[in-house]
């Protein structure tokens, strides 16, 4: 097998658009779960209603791209207030349960007939993305020994991980600043921050809005990555993807999202070509694993390799284990 290959085929997916648009998406859900102690199993109804903000502004509207960045960013604040007012009173369960529940309602929604004359259906929408593209400043692709990237991935990449680093520097600033230091108290025990006065709503409130549009401008970059947004790419798994990368690279911590992506797209893209090299070369038989099994398989190893991390450093690579010691009440 050509390992050289498949290492430099791994690398370029470590920190290629995918995971710099994970990366960001991790980063809203890392200021839910690990900052605030959120238990948001939907954040991908967040990436949902930001893409589709841009896609339908701009292929069904005919508005310009920065304006259905704003409208994405709008639906993603729409929906937390529909998410949190009934929610953020009550136990924290109760918005796991209802942030999963209503990411499958939006997604069924968007891709009912009844919705086709402005999201396209099953069929979804594209080519709208020709704004973002015609700003690429990059005219050549970029060539270093094994490693190489399009004009176009390299515009892509340089947009998301610089919205990442805008982003975990916010993060970073955010959580040293008065208001941060609520949300840990909050996430520590809601009940003495209410005792000394602190309004936990409307903390939960500003957490959940701010970590929603965060996704929603990740699903606005993905979907203008592919040029392309269809509701069956939100999959539920998609969330549990983003739980994977934050709870890897280390939860509540500002980096945690970063090296948890790096290393998620890693896994993924080396166990991918990994395997495909050894079926295709008949070194796993057929009989064990087929060609078309090898998209599935290479998930099942990345979540060995999460218990494996779990049984011994259960807080992630950066995190620390008393920080995950949440109360949900």
């Amino acid at each position: 097998m050509e390992f050289m290959d498949i290492l430099a085929n791994a690398l370029r997916g470590a920190v290629g658009p995918e995971a710099a648009i994970y990366a960001l998406a991790a980063v809203g859900l890392n200021l839910h779960f690990g900052y605030t102690g959120l238990l948001n199993f939907g954040q991908v109804g967040f990436m949902l209603v930001g893409a589709y903000g841009v896609a339908i502004s701009v292929a069904t509207w005919g508005l310009p791209l920065w304006a259905g960045i704003l409208v994405g960013i709008g639906c993603a604040v729409i929906l937390a207030l529909i998410l949190g007012i009934p929610t953020l009173r009550l136990r924290g369960d109760y918005l796991a349960v209802t942030t999963i529940a209503a990411a499958e309602v939006l997604r069924y929604l968007y891709r009912s007939s009844y919705a086709e004359p402005l999201t396209g259906g099953v069929y979804g929408l594209s080519q709208f993305a020709d704004g973002f593209f015609d700003l690429n400043p990059f005219t050549e692709s970029l060539v270093l020994g094994p490693f190489s990237f399009s004009a176009r991935n390299l515009w892509m990449m340089s947009s998301a991980w610089g919205l990442v680093m805008l982003f975990s520097l916010l993060i970073f600033l955010l959580m040293r600043s008065p208001w941060g230091r609520v949300l840990k108290s909050v996430r520590e025990d809601e009940l003495a921050a209410r005792s000394l006065g602190k309004n936990v709503y409307a903390y939960k409130m500003q957490s959940l809005i701010l970590g929603g549009v965060i996704g929603a401008l990740a699903g606005a970059l993905l979907a203008m990555h592919g040029q392309t947004v269809n509701p069956d790419i939100y999959m539920p798994a998609v969330t549990f993807y983003l739980w994977a990368i934050v709870i890897l690279g280390g939860a509540s911590r500002v980096l945690g999202p970063i090296v948890g992506s790096v290393i998620f797209w890693f896994l993924l893209t080396f166990l991918d070509a990994l395997l495909r090299q050894a079926t295709t070369q008949g070194i796993i038989p057929p009989g064990i694993l087929a060609a078309s099994e090898v998209s599935a398989m290479r998930f099942v190893f990345v979540g060995l390799l999460l218990v494996v991390l779990m049984a011994f450093r259960p807080a992630g690579i950066l995190g620390n284990a008393e920080e995950l010691r949440l109360s949900v009440r």
